[in-house]
């Protein structure tokens, strides 16, 4: 081989050296850049997960927003928002008003017991019924039971009072009352079985669709309002008032013969 052939080898395989190593830079630098893209759509995405998160955070829950809605109020009621429900004979000198929260398992021991003697009083015309709904349980859990079926008895008081009356006792009852750790109550569907136990809501169509619609979500939210903001001093469920004053010391009456009592007391005042 030839010193002239010998060199132009060199030379040309210098050159092909060169070639590939300015090939290999590239590559080099077009990955750089992909990992590079790559990191700032990863840091960007983050920071919008974590913004879109803050964002969900911060939105007020369905129940706070329909503290603010338009209230539809139930028929048969009265008041700002239909927030005054009162049952029983207009022949009736006197009202005893009655708190309770749906989820309440100490109201669900009164329904229980005492229940059917509210019921026949307010029959027999002896006092009217006032009702006063409270959702003050949800707060513990961050439930939703109280505020959904007082929702769903606003519904069953658009039918009737007869019907609302029978639907909460129903509610109470030991057989569909949850305990006060389960939100059974937040479950349309679990409202509307337990409606089907009372003649006048069974297969209700009006009625279901009012509790899966949630018509009567903004009145449950104002009048569990009238509870939180009432002048009689109960903070608690059940509560007992009569001309504007607390029964009993604002202890719960838990037998037939203590409400008897004490209410018989209220109503010679």
């Amino acid at each position: 081989m030839s010193k002239r052939n010998s060199a132009a080898s060199k030379t040309a395989a210098r050159e092909r050296l060169r070639i590939e190593r300015e090939r290999e830079a590239k590559r080099a630098k077009v990955r750089r850049q992909i990992i590079v893209a790559c990191s700032v759509v990863g840091v960007l995405a983050l920071a919008g997960g974590i913004g879109y998160a803050v964002v969900q955070a911060n939105k007020p829950s369905y129940w706070d927003a329909a503290k603010d809605a338009k209230v539809v109020p139930p028929a048969n009621t009265t008041g700002s928002e239909g927030t005054t429900v009162v049952i029983g004979k207009s022949t009736a000198k006197k009202t005893l008003k009655i708190y309770e929260d749906p989820r309440c398992p100490v109201c669900a021991q009164f329904e229980q017991t005492v229940g059917p003697t509210v019921k026949k009083d307010i029959d027999a015309g002896k006092y009217k019924f006032q009702y006063v709904g409270a959702t003050f349980i949800d707060n513990k859990d961050n439930g939703e039971g109280s505020k959904n079926a007082l929702s769903a008895l606003g519904a069953a008081l658009n039918v009737s009072p007869e019907a609302f009356l029978e639907y909460k006792t129903a509610l109470y009852s030991a057989k569909w009352h949850p305990d006060e750790t389960t939100d059974k109550f937040k479950d349309d569907a679990y409202l509307i079985k337990v409606a089907d136990t009372v003649t006048a809501l069974k297969g209700n169509a009006k009625f279901q669709d009012a509790v899966k619609k949630g018509t009567y979500d903004a009145w449950a939210m104002a009048m569990s309002k009238t509870f939180d903001d009432n002048k009689e001093g109960v903070n608690g469920t059940p509560g007992f008032v009569m001309d504007g004053k607390q029964l009993n010391g604002g202890n719960p009456l838990l037998t037939v013969a203590d409400f008897e009592k004490v209410v018989g007391e209220a109503l010679k005042g």
